[in-house]
């Protein structure tokens, strides 16, 4: 008997050699690669994965709670440390890009957490209002339980090498914005 996925027959169930089967066009790859990247041990996926989930998690309690997400929480955050700061600055302080932050100024202008003083658009000073600064007191826990269960078994030596070692990699992103892209890379790899 041969098992078909969508009409095409599966190599496994062939008795062929399980690399690329081929069935007109496209070719289907039905075992896995011999040369792939260790997804145990591979830094940027350990990274993304836990970035993750913590922005899964802050997101759902953040929306249940207060009806604002990561991003609003972001930006309010933003401006608790830097009063004053326009979307540009917010959005170069958090590396988010433009079109997220500005959303999110214009939901948070909306709920009247933020007010933006006299500039020109994109360019002026924004501020928390009292209600923000309330609204950030009471979004802020959420955030710092994240970061407890991720660190509750760490030691406080651990805590700080690990900071440390994170803010050492951060030092790098410049060279990530202006790394050629390499042979066989494409726009959407």
């Amino acid at each position: 008997m041969i098992r078909r996925r969508n009409g095409v027959p599966l190599t496994s169930d062939l008795g062929t050699d399980p690399g690329a089967l081929f069935v007109g066009s496209p070719e289907i790859v039905t075992t896995p690669l011999a040369d792939v990247i260790d997804t145990v041990s591979f830094t940027p996926r350990l990274i993304a994965l836990l970035s993750n989930a913590l922005v899964w998690r802050e997101s759902r309690l953040l929306r249940q709670s207060f009806n604002l997400g990561t991003n609003d929480w972001r930006v309010i955050s933003a401006l608790a440390t830097r009063p004053g700061a326009t979307s540009s600055d917010i959005s170069e302080f958090l590396a988010m890009n433009k079109a997220v932050v500005s959303k999110s100024v214009n939901t948070l202008i909306g709920r009247g957490l933020i007010i933006p003083a006299d500039g020109a658009r994109g360019s002026r000073p924004l501020y928390l209002t009292r209600e923000g600064a309330q609204m950030h007191d009471r979004m802020m826990p959420i955030s710092l339980e994240g970061q407890e269960i991720i660190l509750g078994d760490l030691s406080a030596a651990e805590v700080d090498q690990l900071n440390s070692l994170l803010a050492r990699l951060l030092l790098k992103v410049p060279d990530l914005s202006s790394a050629p892209v390499s042979s066989g890379a494409t726009d959407t790899d």
